[in-house]
């Protein structure tokens, strides 16, 4: 069977929007748990041919447009977490949790029931509340460096409205002039022209997994994959859920010692592989899909450069990028969180307790807000029940 030229296109569209959209967060997120510039690389390298590996691979057997990407909420809630004591080593532990655990809610419905019984706005609110830090960067860049954010902020300004889904890649391109202009590139080391993979031993402990595996399994499953399968369906196709996530989880695994945080289901890009753009045919939209996962894993051979050329970048402009990329997904977070009265107060405890950044017992803000949040609408109901 010949492949539909227009998948093809599609295809390249989805994994541009994709990877550029978003791997200023999961570099930021490596970082700050520990990675080294050489485990940071790697780790892009291999999140970078893990989704696209999946994408090919499950778009193949299901004949769906089965779009998968790394999870740019879980990259984001490892940039606001400290690193545990073992380092990365504990980070890479935590990622294998946080794949096993994906497994198991694909193979065992209870898990995946547990899963989906965190209420929506707490989950929403706690993400909120992960990302809130994050989206202050470019404020502050105005005020620290206007003469190196700016251009980003009009950028990613300009292009939104004219097309929000090229906001992002436009901004980065800027991002990418201004680190050309402002860096000397002859005295950079940028490594060999391939991305080499660099193996990290986990280690174990209970920071690495209810700190790091545990919140990273919640945020993934509930702001990724589950909305993932529902976009699927929204669009007529019939996927079967499990199956699909002890998939995405299987990858994680694999992906994992090479620095990977999480694989999962995609949203935004499977919308853009599932609508009648991607094909007239609903039967040949599977194609796209097969194709931004072949794109995903060309960009992931050369994330070495990409990861040395960021490193160039004058202070605060990743992290400003990073913020604006994350933008849309805050206001649909903070929206959610807030949209339903009943869980509003733990809603908002959820978010402060987790934007406060705290660390307690070794378990970041995360960890406390989800915590504390469940423990206010649990004693909201039982206080509301004796009145």
């Amino acid at each position: 069977m010949r492949p539909p030229l227009q998948t093809v296109s599609t295809g390249s569209v989805v994994a541009m929007v994709g990877f550029f959209s978003s791997f200023p967060i999961v570099l930021q997120g490596l970082v700050s748990v520990g990675a080294s510039p050489m485990q940071a690389a790697s780790g892009l390298m291999a999140a970078a041919l893990s989704m696209g590996l999946a994408g090919i691979v499950l778009s193949l057997w299901t004949r769906l447009p089965a779009s998968v990407a790394w999870s740019t909420p879980g990259a984001a809630l490892l940039a606001v977490t400290a690193p545990v004591e073992a380092g990365f080593a504990g980070a890479v532990a935590g990622f294998l949790v946080a794949g096993a655990l994906t497994v198991l809610a694909g193979l065992w419905r209870p898990l995946a029931r547990l899963a989906e019984a965190i209420p929506v706005p707490l989950a929403q609110a706690m993400l909120g509340g992960v990302l809130f830090t994050l989206c202050l960067a470019p404020v502050r860049g105005m005020v620290e460096a206007p003469a190196i954010i700016a251009p980003v902020v009009l950028a990613w300004f300009v292009l939104g409205r004219l097309n929000k889904l090229f906001a992002v890649p436009g901004a980065v391109l800027v991002a990418a002039v201004i680190i050309a202009v402002t860096a000397d590139l002859s005295t950079a080391d940028f490594g060999p022209l391939l991305t080499a993979p660099e193996w990290t031993a986990p280690r174990f402990s209970y920071e690495a997994v209810l700190g790091i595996g545990v919140p990273l399994f919640i945020v993934t499953m509930a702001t990724q994959n589950i909305p993932g399968i529902a976009v699927i369906r929204s669009f007529g196709y019939q996927p079967k859920a499990g199956p699909l996530f002890a998939s995405v989880g299987g990858f994680s695994l694999l992906s994992a010692p090479f620095g990977a945080p999480a694989t999962c289901l995609a949203a935004i890009t499977a919308a853009m592989c599932a609508n009648e753009d991607s094909h007239p045919d609903p039967g040949q939209r599977f194609w796209s899909a097969v194709f931004a996962g072949l794109f995903y894993c060309g960009l992931g051979l050369f994330a070495g450069l990409i990861t040395a050329f960021a490193a160039l970048a004058p202070p605060m402009l990743v992290a400003s990028v990073a913020g604006l990329a994350l933008l849309g997904v805050f206001a649909n977070s903070t929206a959610a969180a807030l949209a339903h009265e009943d869980y509003r107060e733990a809603a908002v405890i959820t978010f402060l307790v987790t934007a406060s950044g705290i660390t307690v017992f070794g378990l970041g803000g995360a960890v406390w807000g989800l915590l504390a949040g469940g423990v206010v609408q649990v004693a909201r109901g039982v206080w509301s029940a004796k009145v």
